[in-house]
This record gives structure tokens, C-alpha cells and sequence, in this order.
């Protein structure tokens, strides 16, 4: 297994995301735009996720080439991306994000593919490599907090550009991978979609997913206004993928002995009680703290649970599509639906009622679980 190849790739993917998620949104602040159209724009991200990954998870499954796709997906991200310099206009930035995410968010579902390939089924071996992403992305949103506290969020554009040009890098360094055939040749894909439990699997990712709108979009945003420093934003985000480090570490012992199905179901649970945290104590540091460490579950143990899961449900040549279906359905249209509605609700309910509907959300995703996972998956 490439293990470091693979790992500076998510390393500098997850660093590209601790920039976005953090910093972009109050990039888009300095230069006028209002909660409405942070949360379009934001929603752009998202809503490529829907469309990208299936035309290039077609692409790959059909040329058995997924390499050469991430490699000029990941150049692509870096041309289009360079145009953020060129414009600050509502439209302009809207079509730059449009075109960059197209290609960005292509890439990463077939690398999930390769690397599941290299750990085989080896329950929670994924997570040894997935937490160089995690890395990538505390040492993005410390680096980047002290930088835009000191120089302003300007400087968002060129980390990013530079971040983008190490994805490229580590792609051309990676192999293809071959895919494993251990497994009897799958059925009609719209078979496996239509089985109950992938359907509802499914349902509870979006639901997830579109719980994290108000985080992802408003966060720092949020803090920002209640008198933190972008310094001490930076380090409770870092804290929070820290304890997500620490879970994909604990993976690998917590698959052995306990369901998937058990896994999704905490962490839906505390997903809810993470946002209600949030949402009603913003003075109280101790509580943002603990709502951070949260994150262990609302990101760490579910994503580390989907992945292996979304595996067991697609199989063989399915399985770009299957990961591709997966990201569209979760951060693709559940992503954009949280942009989305938490950009209006926080215009007119305010933050605590936007994070109100966020626990609730993420109570739906838990109820959809219970209901239609099977048991011991």
C-alpha cells in the first residue's frame, strides 16, 4: 500500500477544506456579501457534489482508469480556482466556485475507492490513513486563523491556490490501484439502490449531513460575532478535528467489537446535542469546547461507519459509483440543503433557532436509521 502517497493527498485535500469551511465564509463577509448570499454561494460547494462525482465516477468506472481522473480533476481545481483573483462580484464568484468544486469534489470519492482497495476489509484500517486528512486540516485552520487575524481574509485566496497545487502534486505520484474481485460480480446498480437499508442508509447521510448547514456555513461567522478571535476560532475547529483523530485511531478496535448500524445511531444522537450546545451557549467557552470534542462522533466515527458501510452495499464495479452515490446524496444535496436553509433561517429565526433545526435534523437521521438499518450491519 502507498500509504504516504495516499496520505499527503488527504493531507493536503482535508488542508483545502480546514481553509474553506473556516475561513471562506468570512472572506465572502469582507467583501460585502450578505448571510443570504454566503449561504448560496456556500451551497455551490454542495450542490456540485451532487452531479460531480457521478459523471466522473462513470468515467472512471468505464476507462478503469481512476488515477488519470483524479489527476486531471485535481489540475482542473487549480486552474479554475485561480479565477477568485480575478473577480469579487456575486456572480463571478458565484461561476468560480461553481467551476473549481466541479472538478475538486470529483476527486476525492474515487480516491476513497483506491484506498479502500489498498486496506481491504480490515475493519478500521481506513481511519490510519483517513487522519492525515484530519491533520491536514488542524494544521490548515491554525495556520491560516493566525494569518487572517494578522493580515486580514484576504490571504484565504492564495492558501488555497497553494493547497490545490499539493493535491495535484500527490496525485501524480499515486498508482492505480486494482480493483478487488473477492466478491461475486454485483447486479443492476438500481437493484442495490432500491434495497431497503441502502435507502435508508442513505436517507440518514443526507439527514446528517444537512444537520452540519449552520456549522459549516456560520460557525466562525457566529464566534466571530460574540467577540473570539479568529486565533481562538482556528483552535476550536483544530480541537475538534483533533478528537477526530482520535477516533479514527480508535476505529479499528471500536469495528471489531461493535455494529455499524451502533455507530451511526450515536453519532447521530450526539450530533443533535452537539448543535443544541452550540446554538444556546455561545459565551460559554467551556460548552463550545465540549460541543467540539463532539465532533469525534458527528464526523470522526460516522464518516469512518458510512465509508466501510457504503463498501459492504457496492461492490465490484459499483463501487466508484456506490461512493460517488454516497457523496452526492450526504454532502452533495444534504450539504446544499444546510447551506441553504441555514443561510435564510439565521437571516430571519436568528442562530439559535437555525441550530434548534439542525438538532432536529440530525433526531430525523437517528429515527430514518433506527428504522430501516438492519440490525448487527
Amino acid at each position: 500500500m502507498p500509504y504516504w502517497r495516499l496520505s499527503g493527498f488527504y493531507f493536503f485535500y482535508f488542508a483545502t477544506l480546514g481553509t474553506l469551511v473556516p475561513y471562506w465564509g468570512l472572506y465572502l463577509q469582507s467583501i460585502g456579501f450578505t448571510p443570504v448570499a454566503i449561504g448560496q454561494l456556500m451551497a455551490l460547494l454542495a450542490l456540485t457534489r451532487i452531479v460531480a462525482p457521478n459523471i466522473w465516477g462513470w468515467v472512471a468506472d468505464h476507462r478503469e482508469r481512476r488515477m488519470q481522473v483524479v489527476r486531471l480533476a485535481s489540475f482542473l481545481t487549480v486552474v479554475a480556482f485561480s479565477g477568485a483573483f480575478l473577480g469579487a462580484g456575486f456572480w463571478w464568484i458565484a461561476l468560480v466556485m461553481l467551476a473549481f468544486s466541479f472538478f475538486w469534489n470529483a476527486s476525492l470519492p474515487l480516491l476513497e475507492v483506491t484506498t479502500m482497495n489498498h486496506v481491504g476489509r480490515e475493519p478500521g484500517a481506513y481511519g490510519r490513513v483517513r487522519l492525515w486528512g484530519s491533520i491536514g486540516f488542524i494544521v490548515a485552520v491554525l495556520v491560516l486563523g493566525l494569518v487572517v487575524d494578522a493580515h486580514g481574509p484576504w490571504w484565504v485566496l492564495p492558501a488555497l491556490v497553494t493547497l490545490m497545487l499539493g493535491i495535484w502534486t500527490f496525485s501524480l505520484s499515486l498508482p492505480e490501484s486494482r480493483a478487488r474481485h473477492d466478491v461475486a460480480a454485483p447486479g443492476p446498480l438500481r437493484k442495490a439502490l432500491l434495497r431497503t437499508d441502502v435507502a435508508a442508509f442513505l436517507l440518514a447521510c443526507l439527514l446528517m449531513a444537512m444537520s452540519h448547514g449552520p456549522y459549516y456555513t456560520f460557525y466562525s461567522i457566529y464566534l466571530e460575532g460574540h467577540g473570539y478571535s479568529k486565533t481562538l476560532i482556528g483552535q476550536l475547529w483544530a480541537f475538534g478535528v483533533v478528537c477526530e483523530i482520535l477516533v479514527f485511531l480508535a476505529m479499528q478496535h471500536v469495528m471489531r467489537r461493535v455494529a455499524l448500524r451502533e455507530v451511526l445511531l450515536v453519532s447521530f444522537v450526539l450530533a443533535a446535542i452537539r448543535w443544541l450546545l452550540i446554538g444556546f451557549y455561545p459565551d460559554r467557552l467551556a460548552v463550545l469546547v465540549l460541543a467540539q470534542a463532539l465532533h469525534a462522533a458527528t464526523f470522526g466515527s460516522f464518516h469512518a461507519a458510512a465509508i466501510q458501510m457504503v463498501h459492504r452495499f457496492f461492490t465490484g464495479r459499483h463501487q466508484n459509483r456506490g461512493q460517488a452515490i454516497y457523496g452526492s446524496a450526504s454532502f452533495g444535496i444534504g450539504g446544499a440543503l444546510g447551506s441553504f436553509y441555514s443561510g435564510y433561517a439565521w437571516s430571519t429565526l436568528g442562530p439559535s433557532a437555525t441550530y434548534l433545526i439542525a438538532a432536529a435534523i440530525a433526531a430525523a437521521a437517528f429515527g430514518v436509521a433506527y428504522a430501516g438499518l438492519r440490525p448487527r450491519t
